[in-house]
């Protein structure tokens, strides 16, 4: 399906219309839809705006998501509300859970936060400017992330200062750490940077805008990520770049990598599937925005499709498999998160959902098959 893709904009919003209307017209012929479990109200609604932050999933089930009105909530997996850490000020950055079930996460109150399972403060870490960066957590429990105040900063479990790297430019890119502890991000200067454990710069690579988006690696180390100035990249771990593809448009899109190799990114209007040479597979435009990162599971890309839904192609050739339509009749603001028996998880506005497709959905045998690579959001590259 391709509505729309030669017209102008408010023609493509008619073409939209007709979308909606086929793709209602397709799921009363039989198309399969998924079921909402459940949708309750984040913590701090009414007086927040949308939730931003894309949710993470604890080894027990409990999912924890941040609030742009200030809080960290914990839910249960049946929607039940068990906590929340209230901090007054924006939350953008999406939590990352430890081995030992530690909840870390940035805040725009210029504070980085660790909080224990039992939401409890363990300690909180002063940087120079708001911290939207999703930490990433090492295989030794170091902790990595950036802050407006342009530096990229890792800290230890404590919460003490390991090392700080100075960029530059504003991070909020999150970042994706390799199999040999190489860091990955990307900084508002245009530049892609790779960094050693220690801190020290192994390489950097120049694109022609800002950088916001948190990248993905592949298993043979090769890293995906996309730039403001509308262009996908693949580089080799030394930093040389394999290929550049023309996704159109910048926003805050993260590359997914599916089993067979092609990169799932929605940029824009647009969500796309690029082989792993570089060529274009499948997309599909629509009218609406979006910047929601796609999940990649056995056979299946599923992604946010305005208004209010949450579509699945088959991920080799994009063919449509099943819809779902949002409990709250309200639009994803997060990416989605899969939990470990094949639920998901969002955000949509003031609303927290948990959805299940109509068919049982099985993990990718992919590298990086979600937003931060696996529903605790390490950010770390799976070595299986």
């Amino acid at each position: 399906m391709n509505c729309g893709k030669k017209w102008g904009w408010w023609f493509r919003n008619l073409a939209w219309l007709g979308c909606l209307l086929g793709a209602g017209a397709a799921a009363r012929a039989g198309l399969p839809q998924g079921t909402n479990l459940w949708s309750t109200w984040l913590n701090d609604y009414p007086n927040s705006q949308d939730s931003l932050s894309t949710p993470a999933v604890a080894p027990d089930g409990t999912i924890y998501v941040g609030t742009f009105g200030g809080t960290l909530d914990a839910f249960d997996p049946d929607g039940k509300r068990k906590w929340g850490f209230e901090i007054g000020r924006e939350i953008r950055s999406s939590p990352a859970i430890a081995d030992d079930g530690t909840i870390y996460f940035g805040a725009r109150d210029r504070h980085f936060y660790a909080v224990a399972p039992d939401g409890k403060l363990k300690w909180k870490f002063a940087a120079g400017a708001w911290v939207d960066s999703s930490p990433g957590i090492g295989a030794d429990g170091t902790i990595y992330f950036g802050s407006w105040d342009k530096n990229f900063y890792a800290l230890n479990p404590d919460g003490s200062l390991k090392w700080k790297f100075a960029v530059g430019g504003v991070v909020d890119s999150s970042p994706a750490i390799a199999a040999d502890g190489t860091l990955y991000f990307g900084a508002h200067n245009k530049k892609f940077y790779a960094l050693d454990p220690a801190g020290k710069p192994r390489w950097t690579f120049l694109t022609q805008a800002e950088i916001t988006s948190s990248p993905a690696i592949g298993r043979d180390g090769d890293v995906y990520f996309s730039s403001t100035d509308g262009n996908l990249y693949r580089l080799k771990p030394d930093g040389t770049e394999v290929w550049h593809y023309r996704i159109g448009g910048g926003g805050n899109g993260s590359p997914v990598l599916a089993e067979n190799g092609n990169v799932v990114i929605a940029a824009a209007h647009l969500t796309l599937i690029i082989s792993a040479t570089g060529s274009n597979v499948w997309h599909w435009d629509r009218p609406g925005w979006i910047d929601e990162t796609p999940v990649v599971v056995q056979g299946a890309v599923f992604f946010y499709a305005p208004w209010q839904s949450v579509c699945a192609v088959r991920s080799s050739d994009g063919e449509f498999l099943w819809v779902l339509y949002t409990g709250s009749k309200d639009n994803l603001t997060s990416s989605p998160v899969l939990g470990s028996h094949g639920e998901f998880y969002y955000s949509c506005g003031r609303f927290f959902e948990a959805s299940v497709a109509p068919v049982p959905l099985q993990p990718a045998n992919s590298s990086w098959p979600m937003f931060r690579a696996n529903p605790r959001h390490t950010g770390r590259v799976a070595n299986n």
